[in-house]
């Protein structure tokens, strides 16, 4: 079978590679098949640098910074003779300081680097494929090879009247020029938790509500003491609860569960949606040019990255698998290298590192222990508090713990979480560790600097065979 995009049509409009979709994604298939010499078209349509930049990581992350500096004053009486207080001043200044972040970076990092490369054509407009090659704008171009990378935006949960609510999303609850009284979260994975605990320590009353628990892919244990730490942030967290109808009142909107067998009514100023992402695969043409989906609408590739149709490949959420920045820029890579050079590279998440950037963060790499268990391991896991962590002592943060999982049978390390206020920093330890076969015992055997928060793996690794309360420091 002939690749989908084939042309012997060798116009000055002909490329080597299409890539659709801006962003991070896109401009990392982009920069790559250029630098292999090929000759690229970028489509992109809207606002370029797609979704981390414009409003995914970059706005919510130091948003979520600027709120860890009012909990930061707040709590400086936890070292004796300290006090401190903060509190937002400006919301409208705050709002604006984050749009100018973006747009420096947009400019920087996306609209700049153009011009850097001679081999990429920019190409503006919406994209659909025509089972031959792309239309952008209606217009055909001729391209050997394509790759998807279009992304993802918020879904709706199915609840009776959500259409019909003035709901926020994780894009407009960041645009809003006047601070929300109060804030009705739906939804406890990491977007919803991050941005629960932002507007909370802003000020804002916020509940968090959500069908299972706080960050169910995460450890129980981890997600139990996250949740009490939330509300320790003065957070109202509803777990374990089904909804039943959504319906805007005369001081904001109403939402009507039922938990533990009891029906109960929340209502708040604004309601925000973050119960997950579906991925931009409607009105590409995908399904007419032969290029299968997934029910969540992702569009299904193997580990080479090709789509179902020879010469169609895909990267990055519109997958709707890892949906992580790096795991979209990384996927889009391998699928310009693969396009270009024969298919040989294979995408390898095994050690994939993931972030909630909550406090304390979240973060893990590998197998929980539960999947561990579902692929057939016998597993042995070892928990440290952080109240066992020198650096946590030091700081008097002890808020966290760390989880291990590894073969009982080898010893050899399969996964790890930490919840601690510096954990996304201290997991790509694990992310080696993990790589490269480490064991509990090498890793127990390492040597870490002290008084960081990185050493309490160490100090997990050994927790496999003593009790660590009883080693002195630096011990072992």
């Amino acid at each position: 079978m002939s690749d989908c995009c084939s042309t012997n049509d060798k116009r000055k409009n002909g490329y080597d590679l299409a890539v659709i979709g801006a962003g991070s994604a896109g401009f990392s298939a982009a920069i790559t098949a250029v630098e292999q010499g090929a000759n690229v078209a970028l489509i992109g349509h809207g606002l370029i640098g797609g979704t981390c930049v414009n409003v995914g990581c970059v706005p919510s992350k130091t948003m979520i910074r600027a709120a860890e500096a009012l909990h930061g004053a707040r709590a400086a009486g936890r070292f004796p003779g300290l006090a401190g207080e903060a509190n937002v001043v400006d919301w409208s200044r705050l709002i604006e300081a984050k749009d100018d972040l973006v747009t420096t970076l947009r400019q920087k990092k996306y609209i700049d680097l153009l011009p850097e490369y001679n081999g990429v054509a920019y190409l503006e407009g919406v994209a659909r494929l025509n089972g031959q090659g792309v239309l952008v704008g209606g217009a055909a171009i001729a391209a050997d090879k394509i790759i998807v990378a279009t992304g993802s935006a918020p879904s709706l949960p199915d609840i009776p009247g959500i259409a019909d609510v003035p709901y926020l999303t994780s894009t407009t609850a960041l645009e809003q020029t006047d601070q929300p009284t109060s804030l009705m979260v739906l939804g406890g994975g990491y977007i919803g938790c991050e941005l629960a605990q932002m507007f909370a320590r802003a000020g804002t009353k916020v509940s968090l509500v959500t069908r299972s628990r706080l960050l169910p892919e995460a450890e129980p244990e981890i997600s139990e003491a996250l949740t009490n730490y939330l509300a320790e942030d003065g957070i109202a967290v509803l777990t374990e609860l089904s909804y039943r109808a959504i319906e805007t009142v005369e001081n904001g909107v109403e939402l009507s569960i039922e938990r533990e067998g009891r029906p109960e009514s929340l209502t708040a100023q604004h309601i925000l949606v973050a119960t997950g992402r579906r991925p931009n695969s409607a009105d590409l043409g995908l399904e007419e040019a032969g290029v299968e989906l997934s029910p969540n609408g992702g569009i299904i590739v193997d580990n080479r990255m090709r789509t179902s149709k020879p010469g169609i490949y895909a990267a990055g959420d519109v997958t709707g698998r890892d949906q992580f920045v790096y795991m979209a820029a990384y996927g889009a890579k391998l699928a310009a290298q693969n396009a270009l050079n024969g298919d040989s590279l294979i995408y390898d998440n095994a050690a994939m590192p993931w972030v909630t950037f909550t406090d304390p963060q979240v973060a893990g790499v590998g197998l929980s222990e539960v999947q561990a268990k579902a692929q057939g391991f016998e597993t042995k896991t070892s928990i440290v508090s952080l109240d066992q962590v020198p650096r946590a002592l030091a700081t008097r943060d002890t808020r966290g713990l760390i989880k291990l999982v590894a073969d009982a049978k080898t010893g050899r390390l399969l996964g790890a979480q930490i919840l601690a206020p510096e954990g996304a920093d201290s997991i790509q330890t694990m992310v080696l560790a993990i790589k490269f076969g480490m064991t509990t015992k090498e890793l127990g055997e390492t040597i870490f600097p002290y008084l960081t928060t990185v050493e309490g793996l160490k100090l997990a690794a050994q927790g496999f065979a003593k009790d660590v309360a009883k080693l002195s420091c630096c011990a072992g």
